[in-house]
């Protein structure tokens, strides 16, 4: 939606500005590494992340320089997870170009994942003659958390792909991928911004609950439609390898479902087996089986059984659903909200998230 796009549009220059000063002041002394760092920062992005601390810090009456540098440290973070899940996923494109383990090789681009994390933390600690100690450590100390939640999360996905988990025990498919993207996704980009721009503004305990019930909403539905986009060919601009999800072995929410509602034990077998194989290129882990190399039938397998099974359409409305309960929770913190352009790309972030599916 256009007043989406448009504040994320104001934002990110802002932030990049805020970015490169970062850099330039941390920096220095390796400016092979520095321009690394602003690789994935400047290819082309909407900084939804930091757009949505600015919003509700701005909406909730704080200025922007209460909640500028912790964006960018934001949006600092949020790059180093996609370097480093590039490498960990061995994608081959981000943003439409290679990916940076593919540009600069895997010991380059981790090492630069690595730098722009310790470049998050001094950022933080410059809030300090910004918005004061207590707000600042309390940034720090969700900063710090969020990380952990993170890295546990995607631990949990990269667990499920060596394991060959094809199945949830219990059946128990959506709740098991929903508390993943929570702790992968949701929390870092989306609860992380809400709850540190209501920290920039002073807002209340109860109105900081709201806004993360509706930012882990808004997460698993932007998780899902960036998991739907990635069966999609027709959206050129996705700037992301067509079916990576299933090359890569990705237990997305349409594959969990579709695993675990065919009833046919031999064409479930045959898409356990297909899922199971690694993508073309990948080195078998040390002291794991090799269980072959995929190939362009086994991710057609693989696609005809989602749309077999209905799961894409199940998925498109699980989303849809996630969106409605975030505009709810949204809708509590109304009589909290300034009018003006923060709060009306907060009202329409829900829709924006789901519509990129149509």
């Amino acid at each position: 939606m256009r007043c989406v796009d448009a504040f994320c549009a104001d934002c990110r220059p802002l932030v990049l500005e805020e970015i490169s000063r970062l850099v330039a002041a941390q920096g220095g002394r390796c400016p092979e590494l520095d321009r690394m760092m602003l690789d994935y920062p400047l290819r082309p992005a909407k900084a939804l992340r930091p757009a949505l601390c600015i919003a509700v810090a701005r909406a909730l009456g704080a200025p922007l320089d209460a909640v500028l540098t912790s964006a960018a440290a934001i949006e600092l973070l949020h790059n180093a997870f996609l370097i480093h899940d590039d490498v960990e996923d061995e994608s081959l494109f981000r943003r439409g170009e290679p990916t940076l383990q593919r540009a600069h090789g895997l010991p380059a681009a981790v090492n630069v994942g690595d730098a722009m994390f310790s470049l998050t933390l001094a950022a933080l600690l410059e809030n300090t003659a910004l918005v004061g100690l207590r707000r600042s450590l309390e940034v720090l100390e969700l900063v710090a958390a969020t990380l952990r939640v993170t890295v546990e999360g995607q631990a949990v996905e990269l667990g499920w792909i060596r394991s060959g988990m094809a199945r949830v025990p219990g059946g128990a498919y959506r709740e098991a991928y929903e508390d993943m993207v929570v702790r992968k996704t949701a929390t870092y980009s989306f609860l992380l911004p809400a709850e540190v721009g209501c920290i920039g503004a002073g807002a209340p305990l109860q109105l900081r609950a709201r806004l993360r019930d509706y930012g882990r909403h808004l997460g698993i539905a932007f998780q899902i439609a960036d998991d739907l986009l990635n069966l999609r060919d027709d959206t050129p601009a996705y700037g992301k390898e067509r079916d990576g999800d299933l090359w890569e072995g990705k237990r997305t929410l349409m594959l969990l479902h579709a695993l675990e509602v065919e009833p046919d034990p031999d064409l479930r077998s045959a898409a356990e087996a297909a899922l199971s194989r690694r993508r073309p290129g990948v080195d078998v882990p040390s002291g794991m089986a090799d269980p072959g190399v995929k190939t362009e039938a086994d991710v057609r397998l693989l696609r005809a059984l989602l749309e077999r099974q209905g799961s894409i359409a199940l998925a498109s409305e699980v989303a849809s659903a996630h969106a409605a309960s975030a505009a709810r929770a949204l809708e509590d913190c109304r009589g909290a909200l300034r009018s003006g352009e923060p709060a009306r790309f907060l009202q329409a972030l829900p829709r924006y998230v789901v519509e990129r599916l149509r």
